[in-house]
């Protein structure tokens, strides 16, 4: 068994965005985030989802150099 949105959460390990992050982004508690990824998002919510990361990415880059 493979796990639900495996490329959101590949996303988020490799750009080093905890969910911590994500979940205060979208306004939400860590264990929304967890819940919603559990089952396959539809991709209007992957996308969503790889926006918050992609951001949170770079604020830390800005915010390290």
């Amino acid at each position: 068994m493979t796990k639900a949105n495996i490329d959101i959460r590949s996303l988020m390990k490799e750009k080093k965005v905890p969910v911590y992050a994500v979940s205060s982004a979208m306004g939400v508690h860590e264990n929304t985030v967890f819940r919603r990824l559990r089952f396959e998002l539809p991709e209007k919510d992957k996308q969503t989802f790889r926006r918050i990361i992609n951001e949170l990415s770079e604020q830390n880059e800005t915010a390290n150099n």
